[in-house]
């Protein structure tokens, strides 16, 4: 059982509805994305309400939640099942990953200032630490606190682009992305984009995070789906150097 499922396998009637549903998708979204739930596994919610030892209706609620993010497919009477991976949903989402995440480092990197430089340069130093040391869970967190800071003079595309590294989180742990000694890979990309934050390069900041995320979606393509090709992030990579 996960710490998630710990936290809530004490009685907790006194939360308040909404959150306690909350807790609840908390709790099922960790046992997805972690691989507890792999994708095609039938969950019932009458067991995982037991498990957790809550009522049917914040597992209903959760449920719905998952549905919405498409993790789960939740018909009407059959039971939910974790779904699996579409590679055209990989591509999708890197494409909007790309553009978004493009433009919003475009923004961010032209206000850079010592102290956001100084930042990210700690995040990298974390991230580095947790490689080291082969924590997962630590290094996930320092990771996306990272790119947070390079998007964050944008906060008009936060939510959009919270959402969608939300949904690439999934492919990535079912890609065998998400493991430190894999993600190290990157970390040269990380240091460009300190460097293009240090100096305000617009150019290099904007070609590294497109190059950066497109890489990803090729190699995540590649484990999932090796026959087929991310061409929609591709022809977005193309697109966004060909205008630098």
């Amino acid at each position: 059982m996960s710490e998630d499922l710990a936290d809530l396998s004490t009685p907790a009637t006194d939360r308040p509805g909404r959150h306690l549903a909350l807790d609840v998708h908390a709790a099922v979204r960790a046992m997805i994305l972690n691989g507890e739930l792999p994708p095609g596994t039938p969950i019932l919610q009458a067991a995982l309400a037991r498990s957790l030892n809550v009522s049917r209706t914040p597992m209903r609620e959760a449920f719905r939640l998952l549905q919405e993010e498409g993790l789960i497919e939740n018909k009407p009477d059959q039971r939910a099942v974790v779904r699996r991976i579409d590679p055209g949903e990989i591509d999708a989402v890197y494409t909007s990953r790309v553009m978004l995440e493009s433009v919003a480092v475009s923004i961010s990197v032209r206000t850079s200032t010592p102290e956001l430089v100084e930042r990210l340069e700690k995040a990298q130093l974390q991230m580095r630490r947790h490689v080291a040391d082969e924590d997962i869970n630590r290094w996930r967190h320092a990771h996306r606190e990272f790119h947070d800071l390079t998007t964050e003079d944008a906060p008009m595309l936060h939510d959009s682009i919270c959402g969608l590294r939300e949904r690439a989180e999934r492919f990535l742990r079912l890609a065998q992305l998400g493991h430190p000694m894999a993600w190290a890979r990157w970390d040269e990309d990380h240091e460009k984009l300190i460097e293009a934050f240090r100096n305000r390069d617009h150019d290099l900041a904007v070609r590294t995070i497109a190059q950066h995320l497109a890489r990803t979606a090729f190699t995540a393509m590649a484990d999932i789906a090796p026959r087929l090709d991310a061409a929609a992030t591709r022809a977005a990579l193309n697109l966004l150097l060909s205008e630098g």
